[in-house]
């Protein structure tokens, strides 16, 4: 992601989550955490999606997985995830978590896709919902 995908990539976050991230929490990821790494998917000329891991020593978290509604059920989030890991197991992560609200199956169905298994439930981690926490505990190259 580069610094003038922000404002993109802001506006997907407000349309896709209850609790967006603000733009200034995107541009100081990008700008001031070392262990962060941010990525845009691009169609027509225009961001319509984006993810960001942090990688630190082993070990990566997803923190954003999104895609515009108008883009959404056309494999963008499942390339996205792909190169989330690809780029994860390259920085030398063996290994992947992240939160998902209990409520989004359809992102649960598509993390299980690639491997990733339910191991907790984080409570009230959204300020309406609890979060299922999932591991990734082998990254392979996509």
């Amino acid at each position: 992601m580069k610094f003038c995908h922000v404002d993109a990539v802001a506006e997907i976050e407000k349309k896709v989550y209850q609790n967006p991230w603000t733009k200034h929490a995107f541009i100081n990821e990008i700008l001031d955490n070392g262990f962060a790494y941010y990525y845009v998917a691009l169609a027509e000329g225009k961001v319509v999606g984006y993810g960001g891991i942090w990688v630190i020593l082993d070990e990566a978290h997803v923190t954003n997985l999104a895609v515009s509604p108008a883009w959404q059920g056309k494999g963008i989030g499942k390339a996205l995830l792909a190169h989330l890991i690809k780029e994860a197991a390259g920085k030398g992560a063996s290994r992947m978590t992240l939160e998902v609200r209990v409520s989004n199956l359809r992102a649960q169905a598509l993390y299980q896709k690639f491997g990733f298994v339910p191991c907790g439930i984080r409570p009230k981690y959204y300020h309406d919902e609890d979060a299922l926490v999932m591991w990734l505990t082998e990254l392979r190259y996509y």
